[in-house]
């Protein structure tokens, strides 16, 4: 049965931060993710999490100016000295939370970028993700890279599964692996049923995510069949975390049927 874990950027927003972990855990999450942990010292988030049972899943690498429009800095000629540091800052941040995966973003290119330019990035994106999976691996983290969809994130650098798992495998990272958002992939290519028996065999996905498609609501909202996609994770064995990344069409709480029926289901 897939693991569950409450995305605190998108759930609870009727809470202040800080409380969202109270209330992710009286709603029977283990663990949470977010997007990013730097506005708050992290003994503040580790009592939080150890206050309430709750696991540290997943968050992200700084991501350069992001109240700027920036989508993360990874693919980005000079700045290779910034992203670095920012990957040591995740890295300490993920040893106080526990936390053992680290979504490092790439950026965006340009889309009147020429091929020599994006040869640029795409060879900066490879150096970067290599130093970041040797320095997370002496500290036992995993390192993710997300393909993300043009209709949410314009411009984003990285954007197909296959495009993901190629660098992952140029890499060659045991520790560099692909986030694999459900929302985002059905958005882009579709298939999530031969995707997720192709890919996650492989040992090269690190975490899922799930929305509704097409307003990234509840996962049970939208196109997607949820229950049979669960079932897929569990006939192929992946025993990782399913992010719940949506922004819930009313109260976070008042929306988790999809949640206890499957649980019901699967007790």
């Amino acid at each position: 049965m897939p693991r569950f874990a409450a995305n605190l950027s998108m759930m609870y927003t009727e809470h202040d931060f800080l409380d969202r972990f109270a209330a992710a855990a009286a709603d029977g999450f283990e663990g949470v993710e977010y997007l990013f942990p730097y506005d708050y010292e992290a003994a503040a988030l580790r009592r939080r999490l150890d206050d309430h049972g709750l696991l540290q899943v997943l968050f992200n690498a700084p991501p350069g100016a992001w109240d700027a429009g920036e989508r993360g800095t990874a693919s980005l000629p000079g700045r290779e000295a910034e992203t670095r540091s920012g990957i040591d800052r995740a890295l300490e941040y993920a040893a106080a939370l526990g936390c053992p995966r680290v979504h490092v973003m790439a950026g965006l290119v340009s889309p009147d970028a020429a091929p020599a330019e994006r040869d640029a990035q795409h060879a900066t994106y490879l150096t970067n993700l290599a130093w970041a999976a040797e320095r997370a691996a002496a500290v036992d983290v995993d390192v993710l890279i997300e393909p993300i969809n043009q209709r949410d994130m314009p411009g984003y650098f990285l954007r197909t599964q296959a495009q993901a798992h190629a660098v992952v495998q140029e890499v060659g990272a045991p520790n560099l692996k692909v986030q694999l958002d459900l929302y985002h992939c059905q958005i882009v290519e579709g298939d999530l049923t031969t995707t997720l028996r192709r890919d996650l065999p492989t040992g090269r996905v690190g975490h899922l995510q799930i929305a509704g498609v097409p307003d990234r609501h509840e996962p049970d909202l939208g196109e997607l069949d949820v229950r049979h996609l669960f079932g897929v994770v569990d006939e192929v064995g992946f025993d990782g975390w399913v992010g719940c990344e949506y922004r819930p069409r009313a109260g976070t709480t008042e929306g988790l049927g999809w949640l206890k029926d499957y649980r019901g289901e699967k007790a």
